[in-house]
């Protein structure tokens, strides 16, 4: 609720499985977490991502199952659900509509500065949002329409 946590570039030709994933939690996420949310380990961590399948393979799970975070439930089939999709992608598309960019570099910059862009406020709201949905989902049988 207080704002992006880790901005990670997956660099181009990088295959997301996994592996790759439970790397990206252990070696960025979580000291970023440490860096930014300075006690909020030591506090617990209520962690939520879609179910996707490489965020439901053991290694992931078990990866997180030792941060002993607390997960949050992901509805099945919904992945419309996820509040980056319905919150901060739009926002960033609206400061990046109509930009070109000649390298992945530019790219990366602009996408951090629509990051940094995005009102801070917002974030409690989108948190909200989300809750409405998922309980919106959940009395709708497990199905999300919007």
């Amino acid at each position: 609720m207080n704002g992006v946590i880790l901005r990670w570039p997956v660099p181009i030709g990088t295959t997301i499985n996994a592996q790759y994933y439970k790397k990206v939690l252990q070696d960025k996420l979580r000291p970023a977490i440490r860096k930014k949310r300075p006690g909020l380990l030591e506090s617990g961590i209520l962690f939520h991502h879609d179910n996707a399948p490489v965020h439901k393979a053991q290694a992931v799970t078990d990866v997180l199952a030792g941060f002993k975070w607390e997960l949050l439930e992901h509805p099945r089939y919904s992945p419309d659900l996820a509040p980056c999709d319905f919150h901060l992608f739009p926002h960033m598309k609206e400061h990046l509509r109509g930009q070109r960019f000649e390298t992945e570099e530019d790219i990366t910059q602009a996408t951090k500065v629509a990051i940094k862009n995005v009102d801070k406020c917002s974030y409690v709201h989108a948190i909200k949002d989300w809750l409405q949905r998922i309980e919106k989902c959940g009395n709708n049988g497990g199905c999300y329409v919007e």
